[in-house]
C-alpha cells in the first residue's frame, strides 16, 4: 500500500481555515459521507451538539494530487512561529524574474482578498517571495 500525506493544522476555527486554504489551493470541501446531502446533516443524524460542528474540517485537491488539508480545533492560541510551513509555488520556475515577481505579487492581493496578510517580501538564492500569514496567523510563502 502506498503511503499517502495528509496535512493537519491546529486552529481556532477550522471551516473559516478551511475555506481559506481551498480557495487559495483550488481545493475543494471534502465530501460529507456516503448518504448525507451535507456535513450539516451528517453530524446532526451522528448526534453531534450543533456547538461542536467546527471543531473539524477538511480540503481535497479536487484532481486527487495534492495531499488532504485537515483542520482541528484546539484550546489553545498560536503564539510562536510555525515550525512547518506551505510553500505555495505559483509562477513559472522558466519565466522572467519580473514576471516571476508580477505573477507571485498577484496572488499575494488574490490572497489578501481572502484574509491573508504579508508579512515580509525577501530575496534568497536569485529569487524573490512573499512570506504571509493565513486567517489565523499561519505562516507560509508564496515563490
Amino acid at each position: 500500500m502506498a503511503t499517502t500525506v495528509q496535512i493537519v493544522f491546529d486552529c481556532a476555527s477550522p471551516r473559516a481555515v478551511g475555506d481559506f486554504w481551498a480557495a487559495a489551493l483550488g481545493y475543494v470541501t471534502d465530501p460529507p459521507p456516503p448518504g448525507f446531502a451535507t456535513w450539516e446533516d451528517a453530524l446532526q443524524a451522528w448526534g453531534v451538539p450543533q456547538d461542536q460542528w467546527d471543531s473539524k474540517w477538511a480540503v481535497v485537491d479536487p484532481d486527487g494530487a495534492g495531499p488532504r488539508l485537515f483542520f482541528q480545533k484546539v484550546p489553545e492560541g498560536k503564539t510562536v512561529k510555525n515550525r512547518l510551513h506551505l510553500d505555495l509555488r505559483i509562477s513559472d520556475p522558466q519565466a522572467t524574474a519580473q514576471e516571476r515577481d508580477d505573477a507571485v505579487m498577484a496572488a499575494v492581493e488574490r490572497l489578501e482578498g481572502l484574509g491573508a496578510r504579508r508579512l515580509e517580501w525577501r530575496f534568497e538564492e536569485g529569487r524573490h517571495f512573499m512570506v504571509m500569514q493565513d486567517v489565523e496567523g499561519n505562516e507560509f510563502c508564496l515563490t
